[in-house]
């Protein structure tokens, strides 16, 4: 008696599923996917639509840093040009500039600094694409930053959070407080199975105008991709060498894998065989 065929067909490369999130060796059924392949692909694509829209609670964030750093951090929540999220999404160029309200807070919180702070670095935290990423990532990665930059003595300036607010505005917040160096964390595009990605960006002497090759990036923070403490450790170092070298962008390389190593090396590539 012959079997009947299954109604859904593995696929042979299924075993290297539990090696990534990517959405590979799915079988079939038929000439389609299986059906609980294309549910998850729509609550995929339904979390990443929400990571785009979800509002950034920054009076929550600001607490939970306060919190965290002791008091010794004071944060200042600001907007874009951007008013609201349509507009931020629709007009990318408002959410690179601060609006008139937010300048003058900023210029402000600047000029009554006595005496007058000199700025090493400043920190600005941006909704971006996925407030979701800043909600989950920001306190603890900042934890892991704050411990290497601790006893170097950096003078920081007020921790900026910006809602609806693009990679360059970061720039702008560096130049009103006339920082060194500026590190925005902002929510990054969301992907179909990374919701929740926080970048980073980097520039020595931000000002307004500036582009993206002026900066430095690194991706995919989170628990998922690009662990607190590795993150924390390539920022550090191209924080510590953009201010040796006082430049950032094009010409400064992360240059941690041959700087010598300061966390666990990572284990063996999964595809070859032991020796």
């Amino acid at each position: 008696m012959t079997k009947p065929n299954p109604t859904v067909v593995n696929n042979p490369w299924q075993a290297l599923r539990q090696f990534t999130a990517a959405r590979i060796a799915l079988g079939r059924s038929g000439v389609s996917l299986p059906t609980s392949a294309q549910l998850d692909f729509q609550l995929a694509h339904a979390r990443a639509r929400d990571a785009v829209h979800l509002a950034l609670d920054a009076k929550a964030l600001s607490s939970r840093l306060s919190e965290s750093f002791a008091g010794n951090t004071h944060c200042v929540t600001v907007s874009s040009a951007a008013g609201n999220r349509d507009t931020y999404l629709q007009r990318p160029d408002l959410g690179r500039r601060l609006d008139a309200a937010s300048r003058s807070i900023l210029q402000e919180l600047r000029q009554n600094q006595q005496p007058a702070a000199n700025y090493d670095l400043a920190i600005v935290i941006a909704d971006g694409l996925s407030a979701l990423a800043i909600e989950q990532n920001a306190q603890p990665f900042l934890e892991a930053l704050m411990k290497r930059l601790a006893p170097e003595n950096w003078a920081l300036a007020p921790i900026a959070i910006v809602r609806q607010g693009r990679v360059a505005v970061g720039d702008e917040v560096g130049e009103i407080f006339g920082a060194k160096l500026v590190v925005i964390l902002i929510g990054e595009r969301p992907g179909l199975s990374s919701p929740d990605s926080m970048g980073l960006y980097l520039t020595w002497a931000p000002r307004i105008g500036l582009t993206d090759e002026s900066r430095n990036c690194i991706s995919n923070v989170r628990p998922a991709g690009l662990s607190y403490e590795e993150a924390a450790f390539k920022l550090h170092y191209l924080l510590t060498q953009a201010r040796q070298r006082q430049l950032s962008g094009i010409h400064l390389k992360d240059e941690t894998g041959t700087a010598g190593g300061q966390l666990p090396q990572p284990s063996r590539n999964f595809l070859l065989d032991e020796c």
